[in-house]
């Protein structure tokens, strides 16, 4: 199946997702993905609360013998940024460079507060990676140019595709020092969340972790983008998929 027929497919799922969740939506399964969804991005980065423990911090203020402070405040910050980007979407706020620089500074608030919210001041290389990121005297000239691409593509180009353009773009561009991947999938999520899509969740796993290197640095490198947008488009059926069984 191509693209372009799973993109079909996705948006005639989508319509009866939109349908059930008129009458059968509630905030618990909300606040239920809201909740793996944070575990899964900070998993990712090597955060090791496991769900229930996350759950446990950010839903019942307790603390985790034997996790660090930051593995906490990973968690704490990361349930603060979906709900700005939740209170975003429901004021229909449009995605700025303070926008994003507000949701970095959530992302990083505690943990590093000279770099939170600001772009990076020096070059950076990622671990495990091929690809080298621009010089930081770059960084300002690219997201202004990552904005553009957003203003110029919001209204034609299928929602899906976007926020894993605007994913993929983030994440190359690396403009913040630390953050990114969490800042780049709350960018995504975003977007989708605009369009009444439910969060998609990349699992923190080894094995859906190095789909998802692969497929950024095909994007990166080769440049390959269908790999990344295709690997996107998956999981965003898949949070549709898993939606419409719960409302069924």
């Amino acid at each position: 199946m191509n693209l372009t027929e799973q993109l079909q497919r996705l948006d005639e799922r989508k319509q009866q997702l939109d349908i059930l969740r008129q009458k059968l939506d509630n905030d618990r399964i909300r606040e239920a993905q809201n909740v793996e969804f944070l575990y899964e991005s900070n998993r990712i980065e090597g955060n090791t609360l496991t769900l229930r423990e996350t759950h446990m911090v950010v839903n019942e203020g307790l603390t985790i013998g034997g996790k660090s402070l930051r593995e906490h405040l990973e968690a704490i910050n990361h349930k603060e940024a979906i709900l700005l980007v939740e209170d975003l979407v429901a004021r229909k706020v449009d995605i700025s460079e303070y926008l994003l620089k507000q949701i970095h500074a959530l992302v990083l608030h505690g943990i590093d507060h000279d770099n939170a919210g600001r772009y990076r001041q020096v070059s950076v290389l990622i671990s495990g990676s091929k690809h080298v990121p621009p010089q930081p005297y770059l960084a300002a000239p690219l997201m202004e140019d990552y904005f553009a691409f957003y203003d110029t593509n919001k209204n034609t180009m299928h929602p899906v595709v976007l926020a894993a353009e605007m994913h993929e773009r983030l994440v190359s561009i690396h403009p913040f020092i630390d953050g990114n991947g969490r800042t780049s999938r709350l960018v995504m999520n975003l977007i989708l969340l605009q369009h009444a899509y439910p969060l998609a969740i990349i699992a923190g796993d080894y094995d859906t972790r190095m789909r998802y290197y692969d497929a950024l640095e095909k994007a990166q490198e080769e440049p390959d983008k269908a790999t990344f947008v295709g690997f996107v488009v998956d999981k965003v059926e898949m949070a549709v998929e898993r939606y419409l069984g719960l409302l069924s």
